[in-house]
């Protein structure tokens, strides 16, 4: 195998420039850097990561801790994470919480043993351990998809990267509202997570803005599972005067708010309409098509891997939260008719909220996931 002193020599520099070059220990002429690069390319040199680790202090990778991989939300985060990782020459180590306190202290530990240079995480609803720890070990983290007050006196310590939450739930509400529903039942999420708190606010805020009075026993917890949204979809159904219209706070609770429909017989959305929060692939597929907000969550991951590169390069700038925008898609599970797509235009994509982030300007949020009209418009849950 080619060694630094063979990259040397064919490219006419010291070993030290090779490893400058390597390493970003120092600056290098723009030709010498390039002349190193097609030396390594000839010779097919490939760096020594171990090595270079103990020359840098930094092992060019990051630790991932969500849970729920295998939910699309947070697949597609994986992905945006990865991609921007690696175009950075960053790798990637994984691990799942589970959404257990106590889990995801020792996964971020032994994430933290394998050397990272800094971490994303999904915090889980009770996670001052985790805080702790990484506090203690002034580990750079990125908290990702829920917002935490991170410390006693309300100042953050660390950066986050989530999507808004509020405004675009109470989107979903006074969009039905709109359509005449005037009770309006929620599938909530685990309690203790920002973002099933945020989701609950903007329920409330949809309902005062249609001037409809909050009714407690409109709202069942899923606890962002699709067997507890089942469970809370039945227990909504058995109410007296049941909803007319649903909402569901994540994906995998559209999934079992779908079954619970099915299991009482109801059409979507002749019996009862319904908006989820979280689109996914499949949302596209089913007859009736699922009005639904899109979160951007591939952008969430890329931006979170940004930020916490921009916390490697400057250790003791001042923590951020960047909240980025999600998008309303407007389908026919809320009873509407099909959308006509406009020419060059994916129909049915509109912004509801805007990015927020210190010194940043906000922006809307485009789709890059293309419609497929149904001729189906009305249909059973299946």
């Amino acid at each position: 195998m080619a060694t630094m002193a063979d990259v040397a020599r064919s490219a006419g520099v010291s070993v030290a420039t090779v490893s400058h070059v390597l390493n970003g220990t120092r600056p290098v002429l723009p030709h010498t850097r390039q002349a190193v690069l097609d030396a390594m390319e000839e010779l097919g040199y490939t760096p020594n990561t171990l090595a270079r680790s103990l020359v840098t202090s930094r092992t060019r990778s990051i630790g991932l801790a969500v849970s729920a991989i295998s939910n699309p939300y947070f697949t597609e985060i994986l992905q945006g994470v990865e991609a921007a990782a690696l175009e950075h020459g960053y790798s990637l180590l994984i691990a799942d919480p589970h959404d257990d306190p106590g889990h995801e202290r020792k996964v971020v530990q032994l994430l933290h043993e394998r050397r990272v240079d800094g971490m994303i995480v999904a915090p889980s609803a009770d996670p001052r351990d985790l805080l702790a720890y990484l506090g203690r070990h002034k580990m750079p983290t990125v908290l990702l998809d829920r917002v935490v007050d991170t410390s006693a006196d309300g100042s953050t310590r660390f950066d986050q990267v989530c999507a808004d939450s509020a405004e675009p739930m109470a989107r979903l509400v006074t969009h039905l509202s709109g359509l005449g529903h005037r009770r309006i039942g929620l599938v909530a999420g685990l309690p203790g997570l920002s973002t099933t708190s945020e989701r609950l606010t903007g329920y409330r805020d949809g309902l005062a803005a249609a001037g409809l009075v909050h009714d407690d026993r409109l709202v069942v917890h899923g606890d962002s599972e699709s067997a507890g949204a089942e469970q809370a979809t039945a227990a909504l159904l058995s109410l007296a005067s049941p909803p007319t219209a649903l909402v569901t706070a994540n994906n995998t609770m559209t999934m079992g708010a779908l079954r619970g429909l099915r299991d009482h017989g109801l059409s979507v959305p002749d019996d009862i309409a319904l908006c989820c929060f979280d689109d996914f692939a499949w949302a596209d597929l089913f007859s009736p098509r699922l009005t639904a907000i899109a979160q951007p969550s591939r952008d969430i991951g890329a931006r979170a891997v940004r930020v916490l590169l921009d916390r490697l390069a400057s250790p003791d700038r001042p923590a951020r939260t960047v909240r980025l925008p999600c998008a309303f898609v407007h389908r026919t599970s809320c009873g509407c008719a099909e959308q006509p797509k406009r020419p060059g235009r994916s129909a049915g994509r509109t912004v509801t909220t805007r990015s927020e982030e210190p010194g940043g300007a906000a922006g809307p949020l485009t789709s890059d996931r293309p419609e497929q009209p149904l001729t189906s418009v009305k249909g059973t849950v299946s």
